[in-house]
């Protein structure tokens, strides 16, 4: 396996390895503990120019019926319309604005976030964790990166208050993006 940092070796474009990618989620359960989940069915693409990350971009399309927190009801309830509404929207969409090189290894990502109804910009950070010819002669590279939301502000306001004060799931999400992607020929 043949590793480099040399961003410029990287430019061109790439597609996630949807196998060793996690799109994933935090959010408060009741107060007093967190709940994670992932989907497991998504797409995404990107351009990476290594001599001028600022032309680089990226687009990530997720079925949201493949939501997945290892709790059937629980994911049952995620796809109604108190949260998800999937029949109605079936994806989750990215799409970037733009990228700056914050560093040598972390990049700000803005772009824009549609889920259900709603598109707002956001903006949140990006390490490249490295890149690698793997045994299979792919070129990889792999980011990762978190951003808090408001799941309020995509329409997502389902609650319930709980008897001793505070509501059932947080209004406040972490999403979490372990991307590894592999350059296209």
């Amino acid at each position: 396996m043949t590793t480099t940092t040399d961003l410029n070796q990287l430019t061109g474009d790439y597609v996630l390895d949807v196998a060793h990618t996690r799109l994933g989620f935090v959010a408060r359960h009741a107060m007093v503990t967190k709940v994670r989940g992932a989907f497991n069915e998504f797409e995404g693409t990107a351009h990476i120019d290594g001599s001028d990350p600022s032309r680089s971009s990226a687009r990530i399309v997720i079925k949201t019926a493949s939501v997945d927190t290892r709790n059937a009801q629980r994911d049952g309830h995620l796809r109604t319309n108190d949260f998800f509404e999937i029949e109605t929207y079936p994806e989750i969409v990215f799409t970037s604005t733009t990228i700056e090189q914050k560093d040598e290894t972390t990049f700000q990502v803005t772009g824009d976030l549609q889920i259900k109804d709603v598109t707002r910009p956001v903006t949140f950070d990006l390490e490249f964790t490295g890149a690698a010819i793997d045994p299979f002669g792919n070129q990889r590279v792999g980011f990762d990166g978190s951003l808090q939301i408001n799941r309020k502000d995509w329409n997502v306001t389902w609650n319930a208050p709980l008897e001793a004060g505070g509501v059932l799931v947080s209004e406040k999400v972490t999403l979490e993006f372990e991307i590894s992607a592999i350059k296209q020929a």
